[in-house]
């Protein structure tokens, strides 16, 4: 079952379920040439969870141990994979386990966002008498700043809000449109600055609903759900805000849903309600 409560809208506390939300990523250092067979064997480790004996590999791949080993030794060597020992179970000597070695899956821009980033949740959270809000407002801060050098999207910059002025009539006539295109631009602009941050976003063609499929923060939202999802509401609220479209309505449903969590950067319409009869 999907989590349908937004954060700030309902007040409960968020509480993180296996499977829901943004998944640790674990990427393989990929070389430019490598043999098909130990390319295989590279697969293999990057698609499991946990270290990978030379029986597992093998059987997965249907190779004699003594080659499958091989290529895990060449991987080693190369820097592709690492190996540790196994528990001692018994006598004799434990087994070598192998993981691939591994990159961040983020620019060095979201390194620093989320090094940023995770230190002010801490802090909010142990100091704070309203973590959630203040929170909220430090995201806020945070994503204005960012947007800060994008320029807001054209269309009802310079207008006053009645079109007063020999254009008036002209104004009112193209002012609701005008209104909606900088709101659709606004909202791909934070989708992208969502991107480079490390969030992996994935959005719908207005960048309405969107998908979080990462989380730079990960470890740290689990350890302060609350403040680490109210930072990351606030910075989209401010980015939208900056780049000139509004704030209010959008929401954040953290670990909402296998794989991601959904940030809604336009309000979600009244459900239409059946007329008595």
């Amino acid at each position: 079952m999907e989590n349908t409560e937004p954060l700030g809208q309902a007040g409960r506390a968020i509480s993180p379920r296996p499977g829901y939300g943004p998944p640790l990523v674990r990427r393989p250092v990929r070389p430019a040439r490598l043999s098909r067979a130990r390319l295989a064997v590279l697969d293999v480790l990057a698609s499991q969870s946990e270290p990978c004996s030379v029986a597992s590999v093998a059987t997965a791949l249907d190779q004699h141990p003594n080659t499958v080993r091989e290529h895990l030794e060449g991987l080693v060597e190369a820097g592709l994979a690492t190996s540790e020992n196994a528990p001692a179970q018994g006598r004799g000597r434990p087994a070598r386990l192998y993981s691939p070695a591994t990159e961040s899956p983020t620019t060095a821009g979201a390194a620093e966002y989320a090094g940023l980033a995770s230190a002010l949740a801490a802090q909010i959270a142990r100091s704070s008498a309203d973590p959630v809000g203040d929170a909220l407002a430090a995201g806020r801060a945070w994503g204005a700043d960012l947007a800060a050098g994008h320029e807001p999207p054209s269309g009802d910059r310079g207008h006053g809000p009645s079109g007063e002025g020999a254009d008036g009539a002209a104004l009112q006539a193209t002012a609701l449109p005008d209104r909606a295109h900088v709101a659709i631009a606004a909202r791909h602009e934070v989708v992208a600055l969502l991107d480079r941050l490390g969030f992996a976003p994935q959005a719908d063609d207005d960048a309405a609903s969107v998908a979080l499929t990462r989380c730079p923060l990960l470890e740290a939202a689990y350890r302060n759900p609350e403040v680490v999802c109210a930072v990351h509401l606030g910075l989209a609220q401010g980015a939208l805000e900056r780049l000139g479209a509004p704030r209010e309505g959008t929401s954040l449903l953290p670990f909402a849903e296998p794989g991601a969590c959904r940030l809604r950067l336009r309000p979600q319409p009244e459900p239409r309600r059946n007329k008595a009869s």
